[in-house]
């Protein structure tokens, strides 16, 4: 036994929450279920920015369906911005207390749309050649190309789908990633 071992907070002696802490580590998309596991998560730093949040970081938190999930990463990939957890009640219609023990895993970040920090995402299968010409990696020959495969070939359903159509060298798909969304 060491000489501050007796200084360790007693939360880091629990089994049973040792054993959690290990299996949300353990898995990156662990399906939180607890008010426990989110106390625990939160401890070891996880943190899910609601406004950059995927499907499958949405899913990671207990009782929020499939439907939900896609709901809110719908509505801030068209520019909505959440900036408090009673946003996010209103946006899926529930009552706030409902997700308040959601509240240590959920961090509210303000992204400007003006900022050149900001880039913005455009989805391929419903912008115009014009705005995709406006991608730095984009020329309008390659705007026009997109569009047109669109257009013959129906919408997109992933990057690695964009990449196959078009043939484009892994280096522009690169670059291109930061700009698209699906």
């Amino acid at each position: 036994m060491t000489l501050f071992d007796w200084l360790l907070p007693a939360a880091r002696l629990n089994p049973t929450r040792l054993s959690i802490q290990a299996r949300i580590e353990s898995d990156p998309y662990y399906r939180l279920q607890s008010v426990q596991e989110i106390e625990a998560a939160a401890a070891l730093g996880i943190k899910i920015d609601v406004n950059q949040a995927t499907v499958d970081d949405w899913l990671r938190l207990p009782g929020l369906s499939i439907h939900q999930a896609r709901s809110l990463v719908e509505l801030t990939s068209t520019g909505v911005q959440f900036c408090c957890l009673e946003d996010i009640a209103a946006a899926l219609s529930i009552s706030v207390a409902r997700i308040t023990p959601l509240q240590p895993i959920l961090r509210f970040c303000y992204y400007d749309a003006e900022s050149p920090a900001t880039p913005q995402l455009l989805n391929p299968n419903t912008a115009s050649a014009e705005q995709l010409a406006k991608i730095p990696a984009v020329d309008l020959f390659l705007a026009r190309a997109i569009v047109q495969n669109r257009s013959e070939l129906g919408k997109y359903r992933n990057l690695a789908d964009f990449q196959r159509r078009l043939a484009l060298p892994p280096h522009l798909t690169s670059k291109l990633m930061y700009y698209l969304r699906f």
